[in-house]
C-alpha cells in the first residue's frame, strides 16, 4: 500500500492528521507532499494550525490537515 493511499484511508476514518501522528502511525516523513499529492488528485483538504508542546515543553505550531468529504451538487 503506498503512502497516499494509506493517508487517505486515515484521513477518511479520522477525518485530520498532523505530523507527528503521519510518522508515528503511517510511517509518513514528508506528510505535505503527500497533502499535495491528495489535493492534486482533487481531495478537499484544509490546511491549520495546531499548537503543541516540543520535548523542551516549548510552545510550537505545526501543520492540520482535516479532509472535507462533503459532496458538493
Amino acid at each position: 500500500m503506498s503512502q497516499k493511499t494509506r493517508l487517505l484511508n486515515w484521513l477518511i476514518e479520522y477525518g485530520e492528521i498532523d505530523p507527528l501522528t503521519a510518522w508515528q502511525h503511517l510511517g509518513i516523513y514528508r506528510l505535505g507532499a503527500r497533502i499535495h499529492d491528495l489535493k492534486r488528485d482533487g481531495y478537499r483538504i484544509e490546511t491549520g494550525k495546531l499548537k503543541v508542546k516540543n520535548r523542551w515543553n516549548e510552545s510550537c505550531t505545526v501543520a492540520n490537515y482535516k479532509i472535507n468529504l462533503a459532496i458538493e451538487v
